[in-house]
């Protein structure tokens, strides 16, 4: 395993975001799909995360993307449920439902199986937002295992948050 995603560094992440958070008095929430919650676990595996951690929100399946998040059927329909206007959907319905100041969100092909020539195994979209922000995305195309892109999607998604705060 990369040493730059093993638990350490992404420990190391989330301390740095939640300095971050706990520095402008800021809260964050989350929404996870391919992640299956993993980056919300690394942030309250942090003593004290109830300070800057709202809630994390896993929603797997394109019904839960719609219900608890906001994420319309027509952008899931249009883009797929891997997308960066879907991302961006996530981030905000995370955001607006936690009444966070911060939200990310995740959304990809872990694998080792559903890939598709377009969005091979391995393609994540991340989405966002802050406080006043119009969301952003980004999407990045990881290689490895399961566990291995999944580590390094909680990796990038940490970093942008890191950078956005």
């Amino acid at each position: 395993m990369n040493s730059r995603y093993d638990d350490e560094s992404l420990t190391m992440r989330a301390a740095a975001v939640a300095a971050e958070l706990k520095a402008h008095g800021r809260v964050l929430a989350l929404a996870e799909s391919c992640t299956g919650g993993w980056i919300a676990k690394v942030c309250t595996d942090l003593s004290g995360s109830s300070a800057w951690f709202e809630r994390g929100l896993v929603t797997y399946s394109n019904r839960a993307k719609s219900e608890e998040l906001g994420v319309t059927t027509s952008s899931i329909q249009r883009f797929g449920a891997v997308s960066e206007i879907v991302a961006a959907e996530m981030a905000r319905g995370a955001r607006n439902v936690a009444h966070a100041d911060f939200a990310a969100a995740v959304t990809g092909i872990a694998g080792p199986d559903g890939g598709s020539p377009g969005k091979p195994v391995g393609t994540v979209c991340f989405g966002w937002v802050g406080p006043d922000d119009e969301p952003e995305t980004e999407t990045c195309v990881f290689s490895g295992d399961r566990d291995e892109v999944r580590r390094q999607t909680v990796a990038h998604a940490l970093d942008g948050l890191l950078s956005r705060i």
